[in-house]
């Protein structure tokens, strides 16, 4: 089937090749066509995009006998301006159970590890989830994606790390694999974060050997997860013990990930530069140095902006990546305490509240995460180009900046994922 949509009002394409960065992220011109412009869907994939005229000239008009081929598909946009389909490259996206209490415990001047010592945090929420059914993950886990594809999402990667024994990984891992394959939900790209926390009954440096030892090899063996991932932070998982886990990772064929300077400039920062890590994420108390060694080592920030809006802390200067030309890129940090599955909502608290112009954040949330979690397909996906894969947003109005600016709320009518239109 061939799927010609026409009528499109300015669409922000971001075209071109790698991720975006410094002053190109803010070049309208180069980014962004104006109205009247269209595009052509074979299959999954965007076949070609040019103006309307042309391809109403060569398809016909939408709903005319013209277009009456079953084989062709002939749709109006009515002036509704298109971005990309979002990626949100870190979420948290399986577990079970509420730590709602918790924000009253933040509100009394808990610290984040005080109420892990309580027996809440990550700790509280492998519980949960340990109780729950596979069917209720399975039911928790699309609910989330229908979720995050009404506000435009249409590609997650997804991380396991609520379970920290082998088997209860692998369980997770295997979850989040039934998943991908149900239809008319993002896509995934699944990563294994068994260095999470330390379980129970088990002193750090015993169950990071666990990790080297059993976990590690299983997750290989298993062959769901395309990455690793530490959350390498002082009472979590030091440096150190952080280095031997992704160095093993990469030898064992995984590519690899980081949290890194959550609370505090932990030394997160120099070592995703000395490994040269997909992306290093959080980095709220990364140095000045340490950012400028990651962007040298080609690692991608990956900021959370929902995570200190949940916890009531600082956001960084997200303006100074753009002056200092690093590569960054925005995701949702899905997780049991901050439950916000809204891209569009990231890009207003970056666009509203922290002076970021409206297109560098929409970069931050497609083109640039994009490269860091490739879709399944193998096609290019986070911009609008021919040969990509066919996943767009169309807003409800004709200015492609709405795509932030309703953040109680969808700002899409509509959203085309693998060559598939999703009313709204």
């Amino acid at each position: 089937m061939r799927t010609v949509y026409v009528d499109a009002g300015p669409i922000a394409h971001l075209s071109g090749k790698g991720p975006l960065k410094g002053l190109s992220m803010l070049h309208s011109e180069a980014l962004v066509s104006p109205k009247g412009m269209g595009i052509v869907v074979q299959g999954n994939t965007i076949e070609s995009i040019s103006s309307s005229e042309e391809l109403v000239d060569e398809y016909g008009l939408p709903d005319s006998e013209q277009s009456s081929d079953s084989e062709i598909k002939i749709v109006s946009l009515n002036g509704n301006a298109i971005i990309p389909g979002l990626v949100d490259g870190h979420t948290h996206l399986l577990w079970s159970g509420d730590r709602s209490r918790e924000l009253s415990w933040r509100h009394s001047g808990k610290s984040y590890k005080e109420i892990s010592n309580m027996g809440g945090g990550i700790q509280d929420t492998v519980r949960s989830t340990a109780a729950a059914s596979d069917e209720d993950l399975v039911k928790l886990g699309y609910s989330r994606m229908r979720a995050a594809l009404r506000t435009g999402t249409t590609h997650m990667e997804v991380k396991s790390g609520y379970g920290l024994t082998t088997d209860s990984e692998l369980r997770l891992l295997d979850i989040a694999s039934r998943l991908q394959s149900m239809e008319h939900l993002p896509s995934m790209d699944l990563t294994w974060l068994g260095a999470h926390d330390t379980p129970p009954g088990m002193s750090t440096e015993q169950y990071v050997e666990q990790i080297l030892s059993e976990q590690l090899p299983k997750v290989v063996e298993q062959g769901h997860a395309r990455s690793a991932d530490v959350f390498c932070e002082p009472g979590w998982f030091t440096t150190e013990q952080s280095e031997d886990i992704l160095k093993l990772s990469r030898d064992s064929g995984l590519e690899l990930r980081m949290h890194i300077d959550e609370f505090v400039d932990g030394g997160g920062g120099e070592l995703a530069a000395e490994l040269g890590v997909t992306t290093a994420d959080h980095a709220f108390h990364t140095s000045t140095d340490s950012r400028k060694k990651m962007d040298a080592a080609k690692v991608n920030t990956g900021f959370l902006p929902g995570t200190p809006y949940a916890l009531g802390t600082h956001w960084p200067d997200f303006n100074t990546m753009i002056e200092e030309e690093y590569t960054w890129s925005i995701a949702s940090d899905f997780n049991p305490n901050c439950k916000m599955l809204s891209l569009s909502f990231m890009g207003s608290l970056l666009s509203q509240r922290c002076s970021v112009h409206p297109l560098a954040s929409l970069v931050a949330a497609t083109r640039n995460p994009a490269e860091t979690t490739p879709h399944s397909s193998g096609l290019v996906h986070g911009r609008l180009e021919p040969g990509a894969v066919a996943n767009f947003n169309v807003l409800d109005g004709p200015y492609w900046e709405a795509w932030c600016l309703q953040p109680s709320h969808t700002p899409f009518v509509s959203t085309c994922i693998s060559g598939n239109l999703i009313h709204h």
